[in-house]
This record gives structure tokens, sequence and C-alpha cells, in this order.
């Protein structure tokens, strides 16, 4: 679009330089600030579409290819308007080359037909030009054409190539992510789960323990998270594919507060990919919501919830416990560990948090980002 667009800028230099350098003629000034209305109708709607539009380049095509130059027939006669290559004339190289990057191989053909019928028969009304020159001007209307076509199948190519590459790195650096968090996953279960199960398999601890049955189901509720963060969302759901950034940032948050003593019981819905700084904010504030939890709340038990959408994701910790009011100036005053760890950490990634509490009513805190 934009290389088109200079082409016209060039006809149009040309024209207003003939118009100026010879007789004084309103008549040419007003032909000339017709052609510059058509062009600022056709390119200044390109400009705020992002494309051409076809009715906008028929209507260049039409008025400035073939109905301007039998105006000036009409107006003028005979003169630099309208001889071979006059300053008129040759704007219908740039209708062609317009006309071949907005209008396929059709369009463009009937313009390209319509713009050398016009050339035709207005020549050989008003110039009766040598074949030579008829035919350099032809000629000049197909290779605008073709070289506009040439060069418009050219950069679709490559953008094509441009975008068939950026998906397949796109592709390529999801895999290599998934398999390295798979790594650290599998690191991570043979330093736990097969370490509990393994020695309870030797008998080298009473399986019926209290530690290690609380272990056990710390690992338990780690491996079930593992497995729902893997599942993939329903086909066309329009949700994203499950993140290994954020649900890992999320799930050591969970563990941490597990290793304190309490239970934390997670469900994960099409965790989103977010950026890294993003994540480690936004696992930064559900840890301090669950240390929250632990230390205040007198419950063992808290819930996380972490809803992805195509927008972002949405992050609730909730516990059953004593609650508290949020009116309280006192508890305010105190609340550093929110208002800081918490409120503070979303609004610095552009995110958002909320608190709902009542005494005797538990407490959820809802995280959302962007907010």
């Amino acid at each position: 679009m934009k290389a088109v667009g200079l082409f016209r800028i060039a006809h149009l230099v040309y024209a207003a330089d003939a118009v100026a350098t010879g007789p004084s003629d309103w008549r040419s000034v007003g032909l000339l600030a017709a052609v510059g209305a058509v062009t600022l109708l056709l390119y200044g709607s390109a400009l705020l579409r992002g494309w051409f539009h076809p009715r906008w380049v028929w209507a260049d095509v039409l008025l400035t290819g073939c109905v301007f130059p039998w105006v000036a027939v009409v107006a003028i006669g005979e003169g630099s308007a309208v001889e071979p290559h006059g300053w008129l004339m040759v704007q219908a190289l740039s209708s062609a080359a317009a006309a071949v990057v907005a209008l396929g191989l059709r369009g463009a053909a009937w313009a390209v037909l319509l713009l050398l019928s016009t050339s035709l028969s207005v020549y050989e009304v008003v110039a009766r030009p040598t074949l030579p020159a008829l035919f350099d001007h032809f000629t000049a209307v197909v290779e605008a054409a073709a070289l506009a076509g040439a060069g418009w199948w050219y950069l679709r190519r490559q953008g094509s190539r441009l975008d068939l590459a950026q998906e397949r790195a796109v592709v390529a650096e999801t895999a290599r992510a998934r398999q390295a968090e798979r790594t650290a996953h599998h690191a991570a279960l043979h330093d736990t789960v097969l370490a509990t199960l393994t020695a309870i398999a030797a008998g080298r601890v009473d399986a019926n323990a209290p530690a290690v049955r609380d272990r056990c189901a710390r690992e338990a509720a780690y491996l079930r998270r593992l497995v729902q963060a893997y599942e993939e969302p329903p086909p066309h759901s329009g949700l994203p594919a499950p993140g290994t950034i954020a649900w890992a940032a999320l799930e050591e948050a969970a563990r941490s507060a597990e290793s304190l003593g309490l239970k934390v019981t997670a469900q994960y819905d099409a965790v989103p990919e977010l950026p890294q700084e993003v994540a480690h904010a936004l696992a930064a504030a559900v840890s301090e919501a669950l240390n929250n939890v632990h230390k205040h709340a007198q419950t063992p038990l808290a819930y996380l919830t972490v809803f992805g959408s195509a927008d972002g994701i949405e992050v609730a910790v909730a516990d059953r416990g004593i609650g508290f009011d949020t009116s309280d100036q006192s508890h305010r005053r105190a609340g550093t560990g929110l208002r800081r760890s918490v409120h503070g950490r979303m609004a610095a990634i552009g995110g958002r948090a909320e608190v709902d509490s009542r005494p005797g009513e538990g407490t959820v805190v809802e995280l959302r980002w962007p907010a």
C-alpha cells in the first residue's frame, strides 16, 4: 500500500510541475485538484482501514483514469494533460498498480483494460500519436501493473514465510519450556513421592506414623494438582493451553504453605502462559495470602482456585476460618502483609487484589491480572 502510494505521489509531483510551468489555466488547476481529492479519498481511507477498499480503487480507476481525461478533452482540448505521457494520462500507471494490489486478478485485468481503452480513444480524438508513442504508453501501464503484482506476490510470500518461521519458533520454545518443566517435575517426584514410597516399601519407616501419613497426604495432593495442570482444555473452548511458568510458580507457593502444616486444596483451570515477572509476583501474592490463612484464620485448610481465560488469569485464595472485619482501622494498620505483599505486588504488575472477609465467615482473597 505504501509503495503504491509513493508511486501516486511521484505522479502528482510530476503533474504539479507540469501545471505550474505551463500556461496559466484554471481548468488544469481544477483537474489537478480533482485528481488530488480522489487520491486523498483512496489513500486516506486505506491508511484508516489498513488496506485499500475496492470501492475507492474503482473510483480512482474510473475517475482519474477514465473520466478526467475526457473532461480534459472537452474543457481544454489538446495540451500537456492528454498528450502521450501527459501529466493527467500518467496517473493511469498508479491507478493500475493500486488495482492489481486490491482487486485481484480478474478485477485488475478489467481495470487495466479500461485504462488502456481510455488512453487509446483519447489519443485518437486529440493527439493522434505515432505508433511508438502509443506503444510506450501502453507498455508503461502494463509494466506498472506487472511490477505491482510481482511486488505484492513477493511481499505476501515473504510474509507467509516469516509467519511460518515465527509459529515454528513459538512451538519449539513451548516444547522446550514444557520439556524443562517435565524434567523439573520428574526431579521433584524423585525427591518426594518416589523417595517416600521407596522408604515405605523397604520398611525403613512406619507407614502408619502420623508424620509419614501427613507427608503422603501432601504428596498425593501434589500429584493430583500435577495431573490436573496438564489436562488440556476442551477443543475449541477458546482457553489457552496450560502455562508452565505460572503453574510452577503457583504450585511452589502451595507446597511452601503445605510445608508449614496448612492443607491446600487446589483447582487449576487452563492456566495460561504469563510473563515471568507476572507469574512470580502473582505467586508471591498467593504465598502471602496462604501465610495469612496459616497464621490468622485458625483453620488447617485453604482453597486455591486458578482460572485462565483469553484475557488473563484470576486466582482466589479462600478459607473458612474466623475471618475479620475489613472496615476495622486497627486491622488495616496491622495488615501490612495484605497491603504490601498482596495489593502492592498486584498493582506493580498491572493487576488488582480484593479481600472479602467477615467475622466468623472466613476470608476470600481474589487476584486478577490484568486489572
